[in-house]
């Protein structure tokens, strides 16, 4: 056997010794965490192979991120079997920036466990501890896991099949074959273990101090409301201590910016018990900002070429057997209520009535794209723990359109549903985006035959690179019926949210049995294509209240102007300026109350209202007022006539004030 072997480090081909390690190939640069080695990411001590291609995977890449905080998962369970040797563990993942861990303890964590978890981490993390990894067999692992109930259930899901059984088990049981990392100390003697996948750190001390346990809440075992319940700490690791003072500043931001609480704020919606998680009801304000919207897109839509139609909220069920929702989607809604023999079921999509609009009559050629609209309610069944504000709600109001066209139409249709998509995000204020292209996935939850995805898929995937937009690969994300371009838009503060979709779809003309005369007399099958532009105006709504931190631009602000008098005498003359407004069609209030000056003032500010018209005598007199803007800025003296023109200019241009 040859004491040397080749292979390509970074591209370039060289000639090492046998036994050699990818920690060794890339020994000068410590940013360099674990290897790509032949595709797959492996630990710095892994020995490289006669012919292997060799990449760095660097600390502050995504897959480097990921390791970090893998690894600093594992520093955790460490530290909470240390402080509660009575803790069984479960899964511990990384997640998008940060990790969690959950355990089976006998009381929850408190705020104070975590700040004693930190030190202990903080502890295990300074004694540069190593990572040594170390193939098991199935009953190797029983046996040394035997006190581990939920890691014994999880070696009975090793395999690809891993993270359909249980969220995050990919990381532990997710390959061929079972392995065990072990934390080696300086005399490398194993100090702790856990079953994991790997890669991790070549040690601790790579994680340094720039990491935070963040909170502490309970979670079913593999998500089943039948499991266990445990207790799951959430944390976050970075590369250096500023990256996690930023993104500690990032959530503070965020926190400022939730629009549950700008919501209670504002005026603008709330969420009763009553009526039961994730329906929220819209106040006199939240529905002037919902009517705006709804206004709006309904005009543009039509502008458009999109023509409206009105579907009722509930159907046979035999209609979502035919549209293929059931079994597929019958998870996601609501159960089933029996009326005269039949059980009927919320809908929790529109298309399917969509296509009987279509099927009512004949349609000829000369018809497409046929283009329907609605803003239509839907019902979906959402577990409670992903609930949250209106940005997952259980009762939603869609912008849904359906475009039925024939094939070849098909790659402009989507151009123009994506130029139309585009167009509306920058109207309201989001114009950073990217795409994600979602594909088919192994599993059988999709329908159709393969040649019928490959065709709907290159479609959009040519029009998609067209658009000069980064595209994202999204592999089993489409929906069961066909592949879908999304559109992910960034906020003010750089949060990526998915908003508008456009999907392909061939199999719901084919299951409904929807034709079109063609210009040879033959019956042919028109292609559907589904796209919503804000997923849910309730969503939206919510995205919005969060980019903007509540302070609109003022042709959404649900008060657009609020009238101050400095003192009762002159309330006279602001109504009258509120009339002139009115006339306009702006939206504005007088504050007549009986809060002094200085307090109806600061009551604008909180409300965000983006003018404020103030008059004391000297306006009155000179029929002016005031003009104070959202920044605090002012100007005194403004002729009535100039305040109105500038405020009508501003809603009719779309100014950002």
């Amino acid at each position: 056997m040859p004491a040397q072997i080749s292979v390509t480090v970074d591209g370039t081909e060289q000639t090492v010794d046998r036994g050699t390690t990818a920690g060794e190939l890339f020994a000068g640069d410590r940013a360099v965490v674990v290897a790509r080695v032949d595709g797959e990411l492996r630990d710095l001590s892994h020995e490289v192979a006669d012919g292997a291609s060799v990449e760095p995977v660097t600390v502050d890449s995504p897959d480097g991120l990921d390791v970090l905080r893998h690894s600093c998962a594992h520093v955790l369970a460490q530290a909470v079997q240390q402080a509660f040797p009575e803790a069984r563990l479960g899964i511990g993942p990384p997640v998008r920036d940060g990790f969690y861990y959950d355990f089976d303890v006998a009381e929850p964590f408190t705020p104070e466990d975590l700040k004693r978890l930190e030190k202990a981490m903080q502890r295990i993390i300074n004694t540069g501890q190593t990572f040594r990894r170390r193939p098991v067999s199935d009953d190797e692992a029983r046996a040394e896991l035997a006190q581990e109930p939920y890691k014994l259930e999880l070696i009975g899901l090793k395999g690809g099949g891993a993270e359909d059984a249980a969220e995050g088990a990919s990381v532990e049981v997710g390959g061929a074959e079972l392995t065990v990392y072990d934390n080696l100390d300086r005399t490398g003697a194993a100090v702790w273990g856990d079953l994991c996948r790997g890669p991790h750190l070549p040690d601790t001390r790579i994680i340094g101090n720039a990491f935070k346990l963040m909170r502490s809440a309970a979670a079913y075992w593999r998500g089943s409301e039948a499991n266990p319940q445990l207790q799951r700490i959430y944390g976050t690791a970075w590369p250096s201590k500023a990256e996690l003072t930023a993104y500690l500043e990032r959530l503070a931001e965020a926190e400022r910016r939730d629009h549950r609480r700008l919501g209670v704020e504002l005026d603008l919606y709330s969420f009763p018990d009553e009526l039961g998680s994730g329906l929220p009801v819209f106040h006199p304000k939240g529905g002037v900002l919902k009517r705006e919207m709804e206004d709006y897109v309904r005009r543009r839509h039509i502008e458009e070429g999109f023509e409206y139609v009105g579907t009722p909220h509930i159907s046979k069920e035999g209609l979502f057997h035919t549209s293929g929702h059931l079994p597929y989607y019958k998870d996601t809604m609501f159960p089933p209520m029996e009326q005269d023999g039949s059980a009927y079921y919320l809908k929790a999509m529109n298309c399917p009535m969509h296509n009987l609009i279509y099927r009512s009559r004949g349609r000829s050629y000369r018809e497409l794209p046929l283009r329907l609209f609605e803003f239509g309610s839907v019902y979906r069944n959402e577990k409670s723990g992903v609930v949250h504000g209106l940005t997952r709600v259980r009762g939603m109001t869609m912008d849904d359109s359906h475009s039925y066209v024939t094939t070849e139409q098909a790659p402009d249709e989507i151009r123009h549903l994506l130029t139309f998509v585009l167009g509306l995000l920058k109207d309201f204020g989001l114009d950073d985006y990217y795409l994600e292209l979602s594909t088919r996935g192994d599993s059988e939850k999709f329908i159709g035959s393969d040649e019928q995805w490959e065709e709907a898929t290159e479609v959009l995937r040519q029009v998609a690179v067209e658009s000069g937009l980064e595209l994202v690969p999204d592999p089993g994300g489409a929906a069961f019926y066909g592949p879908k371009i999304s559109v992910q838009a960034r906020d003010a503060i750089g949060r990526t949210w998915q908003m508008s979709t456009v999907q392909l779809d061939f199999n719901q003309p084919e299951r409904f049995g929807l034709e079109y005369q063609a210009a040879d007399g033959s019956r042919q099958q028109p292609v559907m294509i589904h796209s919503a532009k804000f997923g849910s105006i309730e969503r939206f709504v919510g995205v919005l209240v969060e980019h903007y931190a509540g302070a609109f631009p003022p042709w959404l602000a649900p008060v657009q102007v609020t009238c101050i008098p400095v003192a009762e005498p002159f309330e006279g003359h602001l109504q009258e300026v509120a009339r002139q407004l009115r006339m306009q069609g702006i939206r504005v209030e007088v504050d007549t109350s009986d809060d002094r000056f200085p307090k109806k003032i600061r009551t604008a500010q909180r409300s965000k209202v983006p003018f404020m018209l103030i008059a004391g005598g000297e306006d009155t007199e000179a029929g002016a007022v005031s003009f104070r803007y959202r920044d605090g800025s002012q100007r005194n003296g403004v002729p009535v006539n100039d305040a109105v023109t500038e405020i009508v200019a501003a809603v009719r241009d779309r100014v950002q004030v």
